[in-house]
């Protein structure tokens, strides 16, 4: 281990020991929020710096078990112990590394996951039911809670639009888990619509955002929001909304809009679209950040950028590639029954390579 990451460590030790005095304050545990703040800091550098000890111990038995070579009644022994201390240290020694790549406290997140059929016409739109099915699906998977915010169906089936509430425990990530989908996903098949059995090319955009903290929402000045009320649309029946409870707020300095018409009750729409919005507008803020910081230093993945195209969806030969990090799997009615696992795992292995390179490179 280099010198520069051994300091890390001992900073770190030094700032458990202050975490330690401080959270046996009175004072502190009197204030709730901040010993929340303070108890996960505490957490979180407890671990790292038991991983730390950890090492150290292997070292000092790999150091000792050297010195047992010379001794003949011991040397067996000694090389059984240098075999298991070097490999014990190589695993805590990558644990480690990994442990102190910084962490996004956005990952914890509940997000909202929007999908809009692009070009391709109704075979976009059915493209577009297909992906939110295939998100439906690995949500309950996970065991995460979905809430449609709003949906604009096509005719001939699937979504124009569709907005999707997704809520997990913070353990589960689940922003972490689906930032990375952020982007355009293309599909290559025979369209239902299809007579002569030609494949199609088709598209659609995913964005991905995390719900904002209460405590961090963008404060909108009313007079910066056009609130239009409107009938809800469907397919009528006993059911239909007979009122003019569907709502649409336009944020009118950046043209963005958030509309939801799924409750009965004008005020829950409201609420709804309102939170969409939010998202919206951080999202725009966090993308536009990354934008800046990405005109000096070129990620990998998730800079927040909606490029192109990120994912072709293969039907013909049952394959799915993700361009951003040349993931190829042929098990593409798997994913898209949900079994995301593979692909989300290795979007999260590129990017924190490329954290772990950038911190190695700083630490030189």
């Amino acid at each position: 281990m280099n010198p520069q990451l051994r300091d890390q460590f001992e900073r770190l030790a030094l700032r458990l020991a202050e975490l330690d005095a401080t959270l046996a304050d009175p004072a502190v545990a009197g204030d709730i929020k901040r010993w929340r703040t303070l108890s996960r800091e505490q957490a979180e550098a407890s671990g790292i710096v038991g991983r730390y000890r950890q090492y150290q111990q292997r070292e000092a038995d790999l150091a000792a078990a050297r010195e047992m070579l010379s001794d003949a009644d011991m040397a067996e022994m000694a090389r059984e112990e240098i075999t298991a201390a070097g490999a014990d240290l190589e695993r805590l020694h990558a644990e480690l590394q990994t442990a102190l790549i910084p962490k996004d406290p956005d990952d914890a997140r509940n997000a909202f996951l929007e999908i809009r059929a692009g070009t391709g016409g109704d075979e976009s739109a059915l493209f577009a039911g297909d992906l939110a099915r295939m998100y439906l699906r690995h949500c309950e998977r996970q065991g995460w809670r979905t809430e449609v915010m709003s949906q604009s169906e096509s005719e001939l089936g699937g979504y124009k639009e569709l907005v999707l509430r997704i809520e997990g425990e913070a353990a589960s990530q689940v922003y972490g888990r689906l930032r990375f989908e952020s982007g355009g996903h293309r599909v290559q098949r025979v369209p239902a619509t299809e007579s002569q059995g030609r494949i199609h090319t088709s598209a659609c955009t995913v964005a991905v955002m995390p719900e904002p903290d209460e405590a961090e929402e963008i404060t909108l000045n009313p007079a910066d929001l056009r609130i239009d009320t409107f009938r809800a649309s469907g397919a009528g029946g006993q059911h239909v909304n007979k009122t003019d409870s569907a709502i649409r707020i336009t944020h009118l300095p950046t043209g963005l809009v958030a509309e939801c018409q799924d409750d009965r009750s004008q005020h829950r729409n409201k609420a709804k679209a309102m939170a969409v919005l939010q998202a919206r507008l951080r999202d725009k803020e966090t993308s536009e950040r990354a934008a800046k910081e990405a005109a000096t230093r070129k990620g990998l993945i998730g800079s927040g950028d909606r490029s192109d195209r990120i994912r072709t969806y293969n039907f013909p030969q049952g394959r799915l590639t993700d361009h951003r990090i040349n993931l190829t799997l042929y098990k593409l009615g798997q994913v898209m029954d949900g079994d995301l696992g593979d692909v989300l795992d290795a979007l999260q292995a590129a990017r924190a390579a490329e954290q772990l390179a950038a911190l190695e490179g700083g630490s030189r």
